[in-house]
C-alpha cells in the first residue's frame, strides 16, 4: 500500500506541541518556533485564578513569532473561565483550549484537568459560554477515560455533550487517567495506550478535527498517526530532542534548518532578554536537548547548566564548539568510507 502524500495531507492537519508546565514557557515557544513555521504551540496551563488574581501580563506574555499559539485555561467555574476567554483573545491568542487531561490530584480540588471527564455536562457548558463570547475557537484536551470509566462509549458520550455545545477539535490522550494511586509521570507511562480508540472516534464522528497524543517520539509515527486522524500532539519527544520539529518540516514538502541557522535566531532573542533583565540561566534549560544524539551534546549541556551566571559571549562559544565537534566527527565518518 503506497503512502498517501502528506504534503497535501498537512493542509488540513496539524502538528502540535503539549502544553507542559514549566517547560512550555514563552522562551521555550520561542526556541521551539525556530525549528518550524506551522506547528500549533501551547502555553502551560494556567489556571483561571492565576490570570484573573495573579501576575497576568507575565504569565500571559509571547513573541509575535510564537503564532499560531493557543491558550490553555485550567478551570471549571462558568464566569472564570469565560472571563478567560474573552481575555485571550483580547491578547491575541489564536485559540482557547480547555484542560480536561492533567491527572494531578493537586489540581482535582479545583475541578481542573481529567477529573472533569466524569461532569461532561460542565465542560459542555463551559465550551458553549465561552464560545458565544469569542470569535477564536474552544478546543478541549482530554483522555480516553478515568480510573474505571475507560470504556469507549464513555469518551465517545463525553465527547459528544461538548461537540454538540460547539465544539470542534479534540486533543486525545491515548491513555485513561487514574486520579489516584499514580503519579501524573506514571500516568503518562502505565495505562496502555489504546491509539485505536483514538481512531475510532475520528471514523465514527468524521465532523469533528480529532488530534492524538501520547507515546509519540519519531516522524514515522507521525506519518502513522497522520493517515488516520486530523492532527498529532506531540510532549516531551518534542522538549528533550526538538529537533524532531525540524525534521517534521518534510511533512509540508520543505527544508528543515540546521542548527547552526537555529543558533543565529536565537541569539538575538537572547541579548533582547538580557536586555530586559532576565538571566540567561533561567532560559537556557529550555535549551539543552539541540544537540540531542549527536557528538558534543553533553558538553553542550554542560555549558549551559547549573552555574549561578552565564553570559550570551559563553552560550556563543559552547554552541560554537558544539558544531565543530559534529563537523569533525562528519569528516571522520568520511574519511573511513
Amino acid at each position: 500500500m503506497s503512502q498517501p502524500d502528506l504534503h497535501n495531507i498537512m493542509h488540513n492537519k496539524r502538528l502540535s506541541v503539549a502544553p507542559m508546565i514549566d517547560w512550555t514557557t514563552t522562551d521555550y515557544r520561542f526556541f521551539a518556533r525556530l525549528f518550524n513555521p506551522h506547528t500549533y504551540l501551547y502555553t502551560e496551563m494556567i489556571s483561571t485564578s492565576a490570570i484573573l488574581h495573579g501576575k497576568t501580563d507575565r504569565l500571559l506574555r509571547f513573541n509575535s513569532s510564537e503564532h499560531p499559539l493557543v491558550l490553555q485555561l485550567g478551570g471549571a467555574d462558568l464566569n472564570e473561565m469565560t472571563q478567560c476567554a474573552i481575555i485571550a483573545q483580547e491578547r491575541g491568542f489564536d485559540e482557547v483550549n480547555i484542560n480536561v487531561g492533567c491527572p494531578s490530584d493537586r489540581v482535582q480540588h479545583n475541578k481542573i484537568g481529567a477529573c472533569l471527564m466524569a461532569e461532561p455536562d460542565t465542560v459542555a457548558n463551559l465550551v458553549r459560554h465561552m464560545q458565544a463570547e469569542i470569535d477564536i475557537p474552544v478546543t478541549v484536551k482530554q483522555r480516553i477515560g478515568i480510573d474505571e470509566q475507560d470504556s469507549y462509549q464513555f469518551m465517545q458520550e463525553f465527547v459528544a455533550a461538548s461537540a454538540e455545545a460547539g465544539c470542534q477539535r479534540f486533543i486525545v490522550h491515548a491513555r485513561i487517567a487514574w486520579l489516584k494511586g499514580l503519579s501524573p509521570k506514571e500516568n503518562r507511562e502505565i495505562p496502555p495506550l489504546r491509539y485505536e480508540d483514538v481512531y475510532r472516534l475520528k471514523q465514527e464522528m468524521p465532523e469533528l478535527k480529532i488530534e492524538i497524543n501520547g507515546g509519540i517520539e519519531t516522524i514515522d509515527q507521525i506519518k502513522t498517526h497522520l493517515q488516520q486522524v486530523d492532527g498529532v500532539m506531540i510532549g516531551r519527544a518534542a522538549y528533550h530532542n526538538p529537533y524532531i520539529l525540524a525534521e517534521a518540516m518534510q511533512l509540508w514538502g520543505e527544508q528543515c534548518p540546521s542548527r547552526e541557522q537555529i543558533l543565529d535566531s536565537l541569539y538575538p532573542y537572547l541579548e533582547q532578554q538580557v536586555a530586559r533583565g532576565e538571566a540567561l540561566t533561567s532560559l537556557t534549560r529550555h535549551f539543552l536537548g539541540l544537540f540531542q544524539g549527536l557528538p558534543g551534546a553533553r558538553k553542550w549541556r554542560q555549558a549551559l547548566s547549573g552555574k549561578p551566571y552565564l553570559s550570551l559571549d559563553e552560550i556563543k562559544a559552547a554552541g560554537d564548539a558544539a558544531l565543530q565537534q559534529i563537523e569533525q566527527a562528519s569528516q571522520a565518518d568520511i574519511a573511513k568510507e
